[in-house]
Order: C-alpha cells, then sequence, then structure tokens
C-alpha cells in the first residue's frame, strides 16, 4: 500500500465516528487514502456505482437498512464480489459480526476498541485479501484451462495403457496355461488343415479315420489348455494405471471338504484330481474344519450336509457367528428341494446332490461360487468406501462436518437423558489464507494435515474431533465440564503455538483461535444453538486479538 492513494468510502451516519475515521487514517506515515462518506445505504450504493472504491467502511446500524441487508445486496452484484468491505459493529455485537463476516464481509472491528493501528491493518488486510483473491482466481481459471488440455491428453495415454494390458492379460493367461501363442496356435492349424483334408479324402474311410485321430488329438490340446484357463480366479488381479489390471500368474485355489465318509472324499477328490492349480484340504467334523479355517486360507469349502458333529445349516449358522466370509458349496446324499432352499438361505453359494457329482457340473459350480463371492465382496467393499467416504474428510483423515453433526444429535440426546456434560469447541486458524497466499495450496493442505494430526493426538479417545470445513475444525467433550475442555483446548493452542511445518525449506507456523460452548438441556438448548453458541465464541477470541481461548455457557 506504501506511495499509493486508496479511495475509501464510509458508509455511517454518525458525523462524530466518521471524522474519527479520518483522523486516524490521516496520521498514517506513508499511506494516502482519499475519502468518501455516505450517511445511508442508499447514498453509499450510489456512491459504489458512479465511482471507483477501493474499500469500504460499513457500519452497522444505518437509518435505511442495517449494515448485514446491504452486504447481501452488494455481493449478490458481481460488480461488487471482490469489494473489500471492513464491517464496523459496536461494543457487544460479536454475534452480529459473525454474520457480517458470513455474509460476505473482508473483515471486521468492534467501535469501542479501535485504533489507528487496528484500523490501518484491518483496511489493509482487506485491500490485500481481495487482490489476492482475484489474482487466485484468474490463476485458477487459467489452471483449469491447462487441466483440460492436460486430461485430453491423458484419457489418450489411458486408452493406449489399456491396449497394452489387454495385450499382456492374454500372453499370462496362455503362459499360465502352459503354452505361448505359438504353441496354441499349431493346435488349431492342426485342426483346421485336417478338417480341410477330410473334405478331400471324404471317400477313402482309411485316410478319414487318420485325419479324424489328429483332429482329435487337436482338439484334446486346445480342451486341455481351454481348462486350465478356466480354473483361473480372475478376481485377483494386479493393478496397472489407467485402471486396467491383468490377472496374477501366482494363483492356487485352496478347497476344504468337510466330509466324514471315506468313500464319498475319495469319489471327491477323485473328481477334483483334474483341477489345476487346486489343492484339496478335509475336515471330519466342525472342530476340525474351524481349525483349518484359522490355519490356512480356504477358497471354498465343500460341505457334506449331514456330519456327526451336526447338519449343513449349522455350520452355515456358526461361520455366520464366527463371521467368516468363505463361499461354500453343500454336496449331500440327500437330494431334497427342501433341504436345497433351506441351505441357499442360510447362506450356502450353491448344492449339488451326490449322485449328480462329476466333473462337467462341480467344475460349474465352483467357478459360479467364486465369481459370485468375488461380486459380493466387491459390492460389500463399494459400500463400505461409500460410507466411509461420506463420513471421513479425504484430506486430514478426521470426521466430516455431516458426522459431527450426527454425533451432536446423539451426544446431545444423552446428555439431556442422564444429565451429563457436554462441551463444544469450534477451532480456526488465523490467517491461513495468507498460508495458500505465499506458499500455495499444498502448503496450505499440508498444514490442514498437519493440525488435524496434532488434534487427535490431543484429545481423548472418547472425545469427537471433526473438520468443519476449511481451516475450521471442531471437537465435541462427552461428559466433560467446561473448565476440563479449557484445559484440553489451551494444552492444544500451545501446540499448535510453538509447532510448525517444513515446505520448501521454509518453517511455517500458525496460530489457532478457539471458541468453546456449554450444551445446558436445563436452557432447552438447541443442536443449532449450542454450535452458534460455540461458533460466537471462536470469532469473539479472533476479534480480541487471535492465539486464544473464548468460552460460552
Amino acid at each position: 500500500m506504501d506511495d499509493m492513494q486508496y479511495r475509501l468510502l464510509i458508509i455511517d451516519d454518525n458525523p462524530e465516528d466518521r471524522l474519527l475515521y479520518r483522523r486516524l487514517l490521516k496520521g498514517i506515515t506513508g499511506r494516502r487514502f482519499g475519502f468518501v462518506e455516505a450517511d445511508t445505504a442508499t447514498e453509499g450504493l450510489d456512491f459504489l456505482h458512479g465511482e471507483t472504491i477501493d474499500c469500504v467502511l460499513l457500519d452497522y446500524n444505518l437509518p435505511d437498512m442495517d449494515g448485514i441487508e446491504l452486504l447481501s445486496e452488494l455481493r449478490k452484484d458481481q460488480r461488487f464480489a471482490d469489494l473489500p468491505i471492513v464491517f464496523l459493529t459496536g461494543q457487544g455485537n460479536e454475534a452480529i459480526a459473525v454474520n457480517a463476516m458470513k455474509s460476505g464481509a473482508t473483515e471486521y472491528l468492534v467501535k469501542s476498541v479501535i485504533t489507528q493501528d487496528l484500523l490501518s491493518r484491518a483496511i489493509a488486510y482487506a485491500i490485500d485479501k481481495k487482490a489476492n483473491e482475484k489474482a487466485l482466481k484468474q490463476k485458477t481459471e487459467e489452471l483449469q484451462k491447462s487441466f483440460a488440455e492436460l486430461e485430453k491428453a491423458n484419457r489418450q495415454i489411458i486408452e493406449q495403457q489399456k491396449a497394452i494390458v489387454e495385450e499382456e492379460r492374454l500372453k499370462v493367461l496362455l503362459q499360465m496355461a502352459g503354452a505361448t501363442a505359438h504353441e496354441l496356435n499349431q493346435p488349431l492349424m492342426v485342426l483346421l488343415g485336417n478338417i480341410q483334408l477330410l473334405e478331400m479324402d471324404q471317400h477313402e474311410p482309411d485316410k478319414m479315420m487318420k485325419y479324424v485321430k489328429k483332429i482329435e488329438n487337436a482338439g484334446q490340446r486346445i480342451a486341455d489348455i481351454v481348462k486350465k484357463i478356466q480354473t483361473l480366479r480372475h478376481h485377483e488381479v494386479k493393478n496397472y494405471p489407467g485402471e486396467a489390471s491383468i490377472v496374477k500368474i501366482d494363483q492356487n485355489i485352496t478347497l476344504l471338504s468337510i466330509e466324514d465318509m471315506d468313500d464319498d472324499y475319495n469319489k471327491l477328490k477323485s473328481v477334483l484330481s483334474s483341477f489345476e492349480p487346486s489343492r484339496l484340504l478335509r475336515a471330519k467334523t466342525f472342530g476340525q474344519a474351524f481349525g483349518l479355517i484359522q490355519k490356512e486360507q480356504i477358497d471354498l469349502i465343500l460341505l457334506d450336509y449331514q456330519l456327526p458333529s451336526g447338519n449343513g445349516i449349522e455350520f452355515l449358522l456358526e461361520m455366520d457367528v464366527r463371521n467368516i466370509e468363505i463361499p461354500v458349496v453343500v454336496i449331500t446324499g440327500q437330494g431334497d428341494e427342501m433341504i436345497a432352499s433351506r441351505v441357499i438361505q442360510a447362506g450356502a453359494y450353491d448344492y449339488l446332490p451326490k449322485s449328480k457329482l462329476s466333473a462337467k457340473p462341480l467344475s460349474r459350480i465352483i467357478s459360479n461360487a467364486l465369481e459370485k463371492f468375488k461380486l459380493k465382496q466387491e459390492v460389500k467393499q463399494a459400500v463400505n468406501k461409500m460410507a466411509k467416504m461420506s463420513v471421513i474428510d479425504e484430506l486430514t483423515g478426521l470426521n466430516n462436518r455431516r458426522y459431527l453433526m450426527e454425533a451432536l444429535v446423539r451426544e446431545t440426546s444423552r446428555a439431556e437423558r442422564y444429565h451429563t456434560d457436554l462441551t463444544v469447541c469450534i477451532l480456526d486458524l488465523d490467517h491461513f489464507k495468507e498460508i495458500n497466499d505465499a506458499h500455495g495450496h499444498p502448503a496450505g493442505d499440508k498444514m490442514l494435515k498437519f493440525i488435524a494430526a496434532l488434534l487427535k493426538r490431543t484429545v481423548r479417545r472418547n472425545d469427537i474431533a471433526c473438520r468443519y470445513g476449511g481451516e475450521e475444525f471442531a471437537v465435541l467433550f462427552p461428559d466433560t465440564s467446561m473448565d476440563d475442555a479449557i484445559q484440553i483446548c489451551e494444552r492444544f493452542r500451545a501446540q499448535v503455538e510453538n509447532s510448525s511445518i517444513s515446505h520448501n525449506h521454509l518453517e511455517i507456523s500458525v496460530t489457532v483461535s478457539i471458541g468453546l460452548a456449554k450444551f445446558s438441556p436445563l436452557k432447552k438448548d438447541s443442536m443449532e444453538s449450542i454450535i452458534n453458541l460455540a461458533d460466537q465464541a471462536m470469532y469473539e477470541a479472533k476479534s480480541n486479538g487471535r492465539n486464544r481461548i473464548i468460552s460460552k455457557s
């Protein structure tokens, strides 16, 4: 601001206050102001529409409308979106100041404590802040344009990656099947060539039989390769850039047979002998089965329905109690549709009578069960991720505002029911915008993560720490008196004040303003009122010099 003159509009109906502001600002060395004065909101609007104004000093109490209403009018007009406005309130009007800041004021001052230094710094801060916001907006637009171009190029790269990975996927499948592309092509060429010869020599039986034998051998070779490929668990993949993936090449299916009859187990073992790669384990009782499940990584359970230790439904229920998630196929000698329905309802993935036990249906059932289990796990993971995303702040890892409001409903109800204490804290990083402006948003994000980690370490296990929004955080202190909450917050405030982060070989520090409010069922406090009270206390801490704690009850 040095060596520059700034045009200042003072909107205040008190001529003595206007005179005081002019005198204070004229006494500032190296800073020059030109003044325009208005004693009503309407007159102030006329000046704004007709002249170039660099900053506005706006009083709350005006004859024709209050200052907050005028703020709302100005912020609706895009021409004044970047206009710096310092809001002025009377003694004890901190609540009004809070509403003014939310309505678009750049800074505010309490009239009763205005000094030359405070007024000068408030105006300088307001002007600089709006200038930085305007520059940041222009830079953001440029970056968005660049990002769009990069995104287009990135999509092209991803499409190329997908094509390459798809080729690698096929190679891996062939490698796992014990064949290269050339090895698979060889039996195919033999097959097609002999079919052509067969058509040419269809009137010579001896030659035809020779061709048929070669076709049969080539077909068997292809069938063997395909069978091995079918045993791959396609849900076990290795991820690559561009959301592409290929099948892992070190898979091995482990099956657990729970069967007490040796003849039935041996038959099952014989049928499964063609499954490669696979490993078959056996248990004769529920106890043995759960012991193996604890020791081994079981991919699928083949469960006999009737066992000495209980039936299949009882085993499925016990799995549910123990929270064991492994797909189960029930194999039973009792081909009863009622039993089949009951085991499926109890959680089995499929059902196969022992009379129909052979390689083809068992292979199909195992493949379907594994695929169904994979899809079920993916859905579960997606639901869990969505649930987590809805209540966790991605940057800091703390609970977010939505979780805070849900927890506040729960904790206020508990405090009312059991007549216990509940203290609410709202805290805000002082001059955080200056960190972003001076060092960039990566530094700001780093500071937010540091503060979140420090807050998490400082509060107790039962306290609920959240990111409230922007550079604001909130903490719920259940079963905690105001004095105890102040002690915890003071410890946190001092830690923040004496800490710093390193960014680009620079040490960056910050302070924090904290507001506390005590929930009182006797006063019929609502969830909204207790948050607003803590918010007001925090803004009062800022207006009283920042880096301090203010409590209200």
